[in-house]
């Protein structure tokens, strides 16, 4: 795009003859050599498949909305962290309505050129959570991240997800908390599993960060 030969051209200032590894999200990643540059456009010459492409994740991040740089953070961190879709849903006491999904999948972009990902995860409209657990696969785990659990240790995420298999979703609340009607509609999911992030009640972000991290160690990509 034009951006993107902007980027190249003026920001990173690739002259002709410099190297440049590419990728869709699709066809794995290739090298690329700059033929030429003009003011508004790059000219590349593919050489090579340098990766093949990497499976997307079957991981989901279901959360309720919060403050713009906040929500920012949670998009380029749940890609880092290896996040197939992105879901926020919509909370009685989410605080945040509107989601620009467009500029969370700008930052998930982004996020996956630093970390030489190769997948950009599934960007989804925001729905209310009623809808999002009535429309939920009973082949999906429902990972409900609950703070009333108060850090007891048969609640621990390391435990109630080793040996987990299939694909999972990852549900972080609003800053508010679940009401206690809608905490009764998760619970009553085919495959949930309530676990405690420890005894401090964590920020949105913070909680998806410590999530994240827990089950990538345990059931993701970090624990083979």
């Amino acid at each position: 795009s034009a951006n993107q030969s902007h980027y190249l051209s003026h920001v990173l200032r690739l002259t002709q003859g410099e190297d440049v590894l590419l990728f869709n999200g699709l066809d794995g990643e290739w090298r690329f050599r700059v033929a030429g540059t003009k003011k508004k456009a790059i000219e590349l010459e593919c050489l090579e498949q340098t990766k093949n492409q990497d499976e997307l994740p079957d991981l989901m991040l279901a959360f309720a909305p919060i403050k713009r740089a906040r929500i920012d953070f949670i998009a380029e961190k749940a890609t880092e962290l290896g996040v197939g879709i992105i879901q926020p849903v919509l909370t009685e006491f989410t605080q945040v309505a509107r989601v620009n999904t467009k500029r969370l999948l700008a930052n998930a972009i982004e996020a996956a050129e630093q970390t030489e990902r190769l997948t950009i995860p599934e960007i989804r409209e925001p729905m209310k959570l009623t809808s999002f657990l009535s429309s939920f696969s009973t082949e999906r785990h429902l990972i409900f991240c609950d703070e009333n659990c108060g850090g007891m240790v048969n609640h621990a995420m390391t435990q109630a997800v080793t040996g987990l298999n299939g694909p999972a979703t990852i549900l972080i609340g609003p800053e508010g908390g679940f009401s206690e009607s809608e905490r009764t509609l998760i619970k009553a999911q085919a495959k949930v599993i309530s676990v405690s992030l420890g005894r401090n009640i964590l920020r949105a972000d913070t909680a998806m960060l410590a999530a994240l991290a827990l089950w990538q160690g345990v059931a993701g990509d970090w624990s083979k």
